[in-house]
């Protein structure tokens, strides 16, 4: 376990699971569930997305040449988990309306 993952525990570990979460959570057969959960894993789905837009957008900054390596996982897990946080606020806002969206596909599809 390196430094950050050892201070920060599971959540940095967590970072690199989260498309099979998602997968996982999407996978799963919702005719039985509450309109809470349903809504819920809709709006991780959302979360997901938004956040990789974000990190694809980064992506296209173009990036200073610097000699310097000291604190570059530090400083990844905090854009990592600022960008989360950005990902989050947007979801909550409901701005966007995926998940909206796609809660109300997934009514129609299991008949709720």
């Amino acid at each position: 376990m390196d430094g950050i993952s050892s201070i920060y525990g599971a959540q940095y570990l967590n970072n690199t699971t989260a498309s099979d979460k998602v997968e996982d959570s999407l996978s799963k057969d919702y005719s039985t569930s509450s309109d809470d959960e349903l809504m819920n894993v809709c709006k991780q789905f959302e979360q997901y997305f938004v956040e990789q837009v974000f990190k694809e957008m980064k992506k296209m900054i173009p990036e200073e040449e610097d000699d310097s390596t000291s604190g570059v996982s530090t400083l990844d897990y905090f854009e990592d988990t600022l960008t989360q946080e950005y990902a989050s606020m947007v979801t909550e806002k409901n701005e966007l309306g995926i998940a909206q969206t796609l809660y109300d596909q997934m009514k129609i599809n299991y008949n709720l």
